[in-house]
């Protein structure tokens, strides 16, 4: 009996691995991607003859997982909806694995790791191996993903590399964007459940392409966010009603997403409802942003590219988490708060 079927016997499934995705990382992103995914991958029933469709999840908060198999047991009729233990049991019964985790030591751990994917794929037998596909959301440093994958192929597996852009909103959706880095037939392979969980689905090129792209983007939205708050708070100080000076800005050219979709003043979008509306609660953390920031400054430095901008929005990111650690889990866009609290103390905002 190949290992395959001793996992998935394990999980008390009697399912072909060829019909079971497997999903690691059920965070604020994650769930919504998941939820995606398992309702669109399996919106048609099971032909007649085939082997049983199931769907495992995994997540280091198995109370999470838990709620995940029991929010979304009956949404795929005829799928079963499993927890695996750890992501080794998850891959040995997966053909197609995707991993949305926060950062690099998580994605070493989780694909590297004793109870991780890849010794779990040395055990499979070399067809299972060879059929299985990872698709890896995650927004990381570019080396070690490229160590990861080179790992991830020696068991013969393939892999790309998928980081999105779009927010928990777009994942919410299904609108996000996928930044996808890996071979032709590896992008080919990976796409038919790619566009299970968002709208767009860009092939940047070899493995680490889309970390590139999606670190670059990141950097770029980090930088506008901050400027959106610079903006929306000097006019509030001259007077301007919020509401009029963001009409202004998305209808001129300083439109852009931070201020149409994520404006940082409260009120400010008449009809939408950014994380702002919340308390900042349900967006990008800024703890998250700053990590970006912080890929994007090292790329800088490997390749001796300045990067003056990202830099001093590093520093701003850097000072927000460290003075008031309460906003490292808000969205980013609560640098706006930061920024009034700046000026009620009349302190000098750190730029390098």
């Amino acid at each position: 009996m190949r290992p395959t079927l001793r996992c998935l016997n394990s999980l008390g499934l009697a399912a072909d691995r060829s019909r079971t995705i497997g999903f690691i990382g059920l965070g604020q992103m994650g769930w919504n991607m998941s939820a995606n995914l398992l309702s669109k991958q399996f919106a048609e029933p099971t032909p007649p003859g085939q082997g049983r469709s199931c769907y495992i999840v995994c997540d280091a908060n198995v109370e999470r997982a838990a709620s995940f198999v029991e929010r979304f047991k009956n949404v795929a009729p005829g799928v079963s909806v499993e927890v695996a233990e750890n992501p080794g049991k998850l891959a040995q019964a997966s053909r197609v694995i995707v991993t949305m985790l926060p950062s690099s030591p998580q994605v070493k751990q989780v694909y590297g790791g004793a109870s991780g994917i890849i010794p779990a794929l040395r055990t499979l037998h070399k067809d299972d191996a060879e059929s299985t596909i990872c698709i890896d959301a995650t927004t990381l440093d570019i080396n070690v993903a490229k160590e990861v994958a080179n790992d991830v192929k020696s068991t013969l597996a393939e892999m790309v590399d998928a980081p999105v852009s779009g927010g928990v909103t777009g994942a919410e959706a299904g609108t996000l964007s996928f930044l996808v880095g890996g071979t032709p037939e590896a992008f080919e392979r990976a796409s038919k459940f790619i566009v299970h969980m968002g709208q767009r689905v860009i092939h940047c090129g070899s493995f680490g392409s889309g970390l590139a792209a999606k670190i670059c983007n990141n950097m770029v939205l980090g930088v506008e966010q901050i400027v959106v708050a610079e903006a929306m708070l000097l006019g509030k100080n001259l007077g301007l009603d919020p509401q009029v000076l963001a009409q202004v800005i998305n209808s001129s050219t300083g439109g852009c997403w931070a201020s149409s979709v994520n404006n940082p003043v409260p009120g400010s979008l008449p009809g939408k409802s950014p994380p702002s509306e919340r308390d900042y609660e349900g967006g990008f953390q800024t703890a998250l942003m700053l990590k970006d920031m912080g890929l994007a400054i090292d790329s800088g430095t490997s390749t001796e590219t300045p990067l003056p901008l990202g830099q001093a929005a590093q520093h701003i990111y850097k000072d927000v988490v460290t003075r008031h650690a309460e906003l490292a889990t808000k969205d980013f866009s609560s640098v706006y708060r930061y920024l009034e609290r700046a000026a009620a103390d009349k302190r000098p905002v750190p730029t390098g």
